[in-house]
Order: C-alpha cells, then sequence, then structure tokens
C-alpha cells in the first residue's frame, strides 16, 4: 500500500520507513510533484497534523497522513510546542537550540517531553494518532545523529542524548515512533 506522508524532510522519512512494515511504501511531498508549503497554523500538534492530510485529500485526492511533532519544555510553560522549528523565528535549529538553552539558564525544572500527533486520512476517514516521551533538557550539545533538539534531550531512563543513539535505539522509544507504531496497528488492522 502507498502512503504519503506529508512532509519533505528526509530524516523524518527515513525514521517512520524504518518503523513500518514492507507492505507499506511511503512517499514525501516531493515524490508526488508537491512544491507548496503546506500551512501549520494551528495552536495544538493535532491542528497542524490535521491540517497538512487535509491539504493532501483536498489537492491531491491521495490517502495520506501528516504529522506534527514539537518539544514542551515545562519550565518554559511548554515552549516551544508548536513553534519548535522556527522557534528563534528561524528554521536554523542552532539558533533554535540557542535560545531554548538561554531561557532555561538559572532554571532547575529541566523536564520536558518530545510529543508528535499524526493525522491519518485514508478511505475518507481521519485519525489520530500520538506518541510522547518524557526526558529532560540538558545544558551542552551531545551526540551526531537525529535532528532537531536531539542533542540536547535525554529521554527518561537513560543517560544519552537521542542524538548519541542509533536510529534502531532511538525508535524503539521515540515519540514519533510511539505514535507510528500505532498508525501501523491500525492500518494493519484494516
Amino acid at each position: 500500500m502507498e502512503l504519503i506522508f506529508a512532509t519533505n524532510n528526509a530524516h523524518k522519512l527515513a525514521e517512520v520507513q524504518a518503523l513500518v512494515s514492507d507492505k507499506f511504501i511511503l512517499k514525501s511531498l516531493s515524490d508526488i510533484g508537491c512544491t507548496e508549503d503546506i500551512p501549520e497554523t494551528g495552536i495544538t500538534f493535532s491542528e497542524n497534523a490535521k491540517q497538512k492530510s487535509d491539504y493532501l485529500v483536498q489537492h491531491y485526492q491521495l490517502d495520506c497522513f501528516g504529522d506534527d511533532s514539537g518539544l514542551e519544555i515545562d519550565a518554559l510553560n511548554g515552549e516551544p510546542g508548536v513553534y519548535s522549528a522556527r522557534y528563534s523565528g528561524t528554521r536554523d535549529m542552532s539558533q533554535n537550540i540557542a535560545l531554548v538553552l538561554e531561557k532555561l539558564k538559572g532554571k532547575e525544572n529541566r523536564s520536558a517531553r518530545f510529543k508528535t500527533v499524526i493525522s491519518l486520512q485514508l478511505n475518507g476517514n481521519q485519525h489520530f494518532f500520538e506518541g510522547a516521551v518524557e526526558g529532560k533538557i540538558i545544558d551542552e550539545l551531545r551526540g551526531t545523529e537525529g535532528f532537531g533538539y536531539d542533542p540536547i534531550f535525554i529521554p527518561n531512563g537513560y543517560d544519552e542524548t537521542f542524538a548519541e543513539m542509533p536510529l534502531e535505539q532511538k525508535n524503539k522509544i521515540s515519540h514519533r515512533s510511539i505514535a507510528v507504531q500505532k498508525l501501523c496497528a491500525f492500518l494493519n488492522s484494516q
């Protein structure tokens, strides 16, 4: 079965493709010739994920799913949240990470979570799947794997950041893998 994943993020596509069974072939936005910038104007992860999947159904009439993910930091009242990818006003992750670390200076509570919501549009019906992983933010960047805020996030029960973990290990515990596992269980039941 072919499913369109509303992303052009190669890291995200590879992570999800590694999690889905061989009976699902994922295609990206560029694979279907979608070059438009799909709006993400929601104030929740669910709203943004829904906007992506709705857009593809309306413009391409394809079964698809979209996701929205982000980092929520307790000491920053849930920021950066839905603005994770552009927290500093740019999509430059080094600037986004620098802003998070600056805002956390002097704060003892380093609790945070990565959260993902997937919106699946399949056969004219919409379904949502959510995943979250709790952890903490550290003061220095560690590791070269992963992307986004992975170098400063250590999941609970581990001593390594997501960026220090091999993809296989991260995929066993990440917020995205939890949501994708729920998505795959649903698809397998169809």
